[in-house]
């Protein structure tokens, strides 16, 4: 007797710009079980892009459209500007549907939690995407630290440093707070997502928030410092302005220290137009490749060290290989939540707990002061 194949479930995307575009559609579109049936957006230049990229999905102009169809789909994701993301996933779970939220989730822990309660109500799932977790870098650090490599953690810094002197504009760089702009709620919910990830919750925020450009309008240099219940201090740098980058993660235990530069390529790899699972991997890092196995791969030559009492960069220490950068298994991990009932791969109560630190954050930065959780 042959079983019958189960069908892909159909995914509704809201928003084709740079998280649409570049992360969610072809990270869907790669994922075993899930099928990109329908985009939203209303440019017309962006409507030709998806419609090249993926000839049989279904274009919408607008969310009335997609949700008009509810029916007809498994789950939503919302990759709008931030501030759509509560609306358009609050409606999403009204409607019956499993959502994946770009992030920030929200614009605070209150409203992050209010989302999680209504999943829960109606026993839905509401994942965020958080894809900095599947970094290689990041996964490369959080097995160093759980095998106990660097001894007891003392210090994390992580750098997530761009120079970018004059302003692109837009609503990610809007000073209007309804727009949910900046960098503090843009990259900080990255490298404090990962802060909480590798070393749990926090007691204590202070933050620095400069706007430096000219012209700009929402904080484009900003630093976190953490400390954490296990007594982990985490120095969290963000910035537009940076001249000269500082290493993605410098950590310092009490039997060694790692030191990691440069970012991780999938996001360069997907930009250019490769594609997890095709032929066409990250091509250690520069945007091609010979095959899916290469995939996240970087080259030897970013390998970050892992030593003690001499530099890194004067030879100290020994390279530690770089695991493979896997942006796809959030999306695998979301189907298997789906189909099989498997853990959420980033809760919205993860995500809350981030907010609340993003919060904190920005209550130090206007007072000056020092805010306990």
């Amino acid at each position: 007797m042959t079983s019958t194949p189960r069908r892909d479930l159909r995914v509704g995307l809201i928003g084709y710009g740079l998280a649409g575009s570049v992360f969610h559609a072809p990270l869907i579109a790669a994922t075993e079980g899930l099928a990109l049936d329908t985009v939203v957006t209303s440019d017309e230049e962006r409507r030709a892009q998806a419609r090249a990229e993926f000839p049989d999905v279904r274009l919408a102009a607008g969310p009335d459209d997609l949700f008009a169809r509810a029916g007809e789909l498994d789950l939503i994701v919302v990759a709008s500007p931030n501030k759509t993301h509560v609306p358009l996933a609050t409606r999403a779970l009204e409607s019956g549907l499993p959502v994946v939220v770009d992030k920030p989730v929200a614009a605070t822990a209150a409203e992050a939690r209010a989302l999680a309660a209504l999943a829960e109500e109606r026993g839905l799932l509401l994942s965020v995407f958080q894809n900095r977790r599947w970094d290689n870098d990041f996964l490369t650090l959080r097995d160093l630290v759980e095998r106990g490599g660097l001894g007891d953690v003392w210090r994390f810094e992580s750098r997530f440093e761009r120079w970018r002197p004059q302003p692109k504009g837009g609503w990610r760089e809007s000073g209007d707070p309804a727009e949910i702009g900046g960098l503090l709620y843009d990259l900080g919910s990255h490298v404090v997502d990962q802060a909480l990830v590798l070393f749990g919750p926090v007691t204590q925020v202070y933050a620095e928030s400069v706007v430096r450009r000219a012209g700009a309008e929402a904080d484009d240099d900003t630093f976190l410092a953490l400390t954490h219940t296990g007594g982990v201090r985490s120095h969290l740098h963000v910035s537009s302005t940076a001249a000269q980058l500082g290493p993605r993660f410098r950590v310092l235990g009490s039997r060694a220290g790692y030191v990691k530069y440069g970012l991780d390529p999938q996001e360069a790899a997907l930009r250019a137009g490769a594609r997890p699972g095709t032929g066409t991997g990250t091509g250690q890092g520069q945007g091609s490749g010979s095959g899916p196995e290469s995939w996240g791969v970087e080259e030897e030559s970013l390998w970050g060290r892992l030593g003690a009492g001499e530099s890194p960069l004067t030879g100290g220490g020994s390279p530690v290989p770089t695991r493979p950068g896997d942006y796809p298994a959030y999306y695998a991990a979301v189907a298997a939540a789906l189909r099989e009932g498997a853990p959420n791969p980033v809760t919205a109560h993860e995500a809350a707990a981030a907010l609340d630190v993003l919060e904190a954050a920005r209550r130090s930065a206007r007072d000056g002061v020092a805010v306990r959780l």
